[in-house]
């Protein structure tokens, strides 16, 4: 299906900092000093956005995850959810958490597990997205996998990780949420791709 090629409600970036409103988008991930894309849209529901931010917040900063495996299994929900935006903001995130170029190219791609050398470990991450976006469940044979490595808060984690961004993904992508500025695309264009070398520099 089409992705809608304009946002479909305004954003809420020019809210008064003092107002309980812009209180709450102080406390958002912001870019040159605007609250990002996302939140600016989820600020038509106030409440929902500070309770967003709460499980978005723990997921991503206060988890049980490494943040490289973290942003390896977000960034293929990204992908298989065809959200430019979620695999934008989260080839950022997960270069800093020490994701190569090559590693995030290769997730962004529908030959994931060909084109790059993964370990075990990364690969059973790829897989697990992938069921879970394709039919909602982990197989008996990938979840045996992932239980050698990871422990049952762990386990978790992932899958309600894996699970809330796949409706971030559903939302960006109805709502028509813009690339922030200096926010990478897909790999293989030529923006993504220069967008991406200039991020790791």
């Amino acid at each position: 299906m089409l992705r809608p090629s304009s946002p479909r409600l305004p954003l809420l970036q020019d809210v008064d900092p003092g107002s309980e409103l812009g209180q709450l988008l102080g406390l958002t991930m912001a870019r040159d000093g605007q609250p990002l894309n996302i939140f600016a849209v989820l600020a038509h529901h106030p409440r929902l956005l500070k309770r967003f931010n709460l499980l978005g917040g723990l997921l991503i900063n206060k988890g049980e995850l490494p943040a490289r495996e973290r942003e390896i299994a977000i960034l293929r929900v990204g992908w298989n959810a065809r959200a430019e935006y979620e695999f934008g903001q989260h080839t950022l995130i997960g270069a800093e958490a020490g994701l190569t170029s090559e590693e995030i190219s290769a997730i962004g791609s529908d030959e994931c597990l060909e084109v790059h050398d993964w370990t075990d470990g990364d690969r059973d991450l790829i897989v697990m997205a992938d069921e879970l976006c394709a039919d909602d469940c982990v197989s008996d044979l990938t979840f045996a996998r992932l239980r050698q490595r990871w422990t049952e808060a762990e386990l978790v984690e992932l899958v309600m990780c894996v699970g809330f961004y796949r409706m971030v993904s559903g939302f960006l992508n109805t709502m028509g949420v813009p690339l922030d500025d200096g926010v990478p695309g897909w790999p293989q264009s030529t923006e993504g791709a220069k967008a991406l070398d200039d991020s790791l520099d």
